[in-house]
């Protein structure tokens, strides 16, 4: 038995004016998913809960069959777990993002998608500042992404479940004044991110990109803090073993935590140019030795952040053509299987951030009985009887149980 989980994430979303009065999955020309809809069942989940931050890092926990208010620690040390930096017991992780503020407002949470090697070179200004303190570590990432580390070494930490931080892709063109970090540690938190301010104005390739009409990095922001979190294994779980194919640091790290094979895929860049294709092939190959594999799109997403409702619907008709109908037509020739094409968390078009709301999933395979749907979208699924009100428990579904 094979298994597959697509996920375009922060597909799902509003009706838009500029679409005729639909949503970007009822505007993309999407044969593939309404196909999977059509020999199997459209329902909805709820991923993220009511009282926590919408995002990825809650929403996937949840899509792969985790309860967050269980495990959920924070998004950071999820993202260390990436790349492959131990987070101790006592330690804490803080995301830091590479950002661009101008005249107050949140210009930029990516800083014009800024090359890594830049990008590396200011968090080096960064860990030169600290140096004199032990506890405090950065780590260069890929482009905008970075994380600030506190190793503990016996000293109690400055951060706690208090201490209250808010995603730059959440604030987008707003006035970051009222979202600066408060609670415990806010002080240390908030000293940083003025000083980097400015140590970037001394980077002469940073404030270079202002003469190619690219944005510079004006600072750093520091959000999603949290301790180590205690994933149970998902073979320990479920009995199947697992891989996924993601571009972003985030899902690599909930897979490792999980126990699943990081697949990498040349030419998957997390953004709307990514290779679509690549990674139904690369999933493909990793079927041939596992049980279920998991394929995330951040295309959906981005589009979203950036508020083109055009660039969502071209990814999706992407990843519809060249995922989905690719590693559908596989699994329909293989043997036994299950599909299952589900969004985290819906991102809103017309705010630019994640929402919390219900999703809606499409699957289909062995022991799923159709339910006459005939297309995949928001309204078949708000249509549907088929509902997750804990998102945590479609994946048990998804893999033990039939309709």
């Amino acid at each position: 038995m094979k298994y597959v989980l697509i996920i375009p994430d922060g597909a799902a979303d509003e009706p838009q004016d500029s679409l005729g009065n639909r949503t970007p999955l009822q505007a993309a020309h999407t044969p593939a998913m309404d196909a999977v809809a059509r020999m199997g069942v459209v329902g909805q989940a709820d991923n993220v809960p009511l009282n926590m931050t919408p995002g990825s890092d809650v929403g996937t926990m949840s899509l792969f069959g985790y309860d967050p208010h269980r495990f959920h620690t924070g998004r950071a040390p999820l993202e260390a777990a990436a790349q492959g930096i131990e987070v101790g017991p006592d330690d804490w992780a803080v995301r830091c993002n590479l950002v661009t503020v101008a005249d107050g407002l949140m210009k930029s949470f990516t800083a014009g998608q800024i090359p890594s090697e830049l990008g590396k070179q200011l968090i080096g200004l960064m860990q030169a500042e600290t140096c004199g303190d032990g506890h405090w570590k950065f780590h260069a990432g890929v482009s905008y992404r970075n994380l600030l580390l506190y190793r503990a070494d016996g000293t109690p930490a400055p951060l706690s479940s208090e201490t209250q931080t808010y995603p730059p892709h959440d604030i987008t063109d707003q006035p970051i004044a009222g979202f600066l970090p408060q609670g415990p540690g806010s002080d240390v938190l908030n000293r940083l991110m003025e000083r980097s301010t400015e140590l970037f104005a001394t980077s002469q390739p940073n404030c270079e990109r202002t003469t190619h009409d690219e944005l510079p990095a004006t600072q750093v922001w520091l959000w999603g803090e949290g301790c180590r979190p205690a994933l149970t294994p998902f073979a320990e779980r479920f009995g199947v073993r697992a891989g996924v194919i993601t571009a972003v640091d985030l899902l690599r790290g909930i897979g490792r935590l999980l126990g699943w094979e990081i697949i990498e895929v040349p030419g998957a860049t997390g953004y709307l140019d990514t290779d679509y294709a690549a990674k139904a092939r690369y999933a493909i190959d990793a079927l041939d030795k596992l049980d279920f594999v998991v394929v995330h799109v951040e295309a959906t997403d981005e589009a979203s952040h950036e508020g083109d409702a055009d660039a969502k619907v071209e990814a999706l008709e992407r990843i519809d053509e060249d995922i989905v109908a690719a590693v559908h037509a596989w699994l329909k020739q293989q043997g036994d299987y299950r599909l299952l094409i589900s969004p985290d968390h819906p991102t809103l078009l017309r705010t630019k951030t994640h929402s919390h709301g219900y999703v809606p999933f499409a699957a289909c395979g062995q022991g799923i009985n159709t339910d006459g749907a005939q297309t995949y979208d928001e309204q078949t699924a708000g249509a549907s009887a088929i509902t997750f009100d804990a998102g945590c428990d479609l994946m048990p579904w998804m893999l033990h149980k039939t309709i």
